[in-house]
């Protein structure tokens, strides 16, 4: 997945939003996640990232934008 396709995105997983916007690996994504460093939340069993608050916070823009 590159930037501009989480940006297009309401949600991406955790891996994935720890790769794209911190350079982290798939363990240490988790562990940020669990800590709060970065935002989630629960979509049936699933954890998700949100990426507009992630993008607002890091200077970016999604397609969505942020809200609250």
């Amino acid at each position: 997945m590159t930037l501009d396709e989480a940006l297009a995105r309401p949600t991406i997983p955790v891996p994935d939003a720890g790769a794209l916007f911190y350079g982290l690996g798939r363990n240490a994504a988790y562990a940020a996640a669990k800590n709060g460093d970065i935002e989630t939340i629960k979509v049936g069993g699933r954890i998700v990232v949100p990426v507009a608050p992630l993008a607002a916070k890091l200077g970016l823009r999604s397609k969505f934008g942020a809200t609250a």
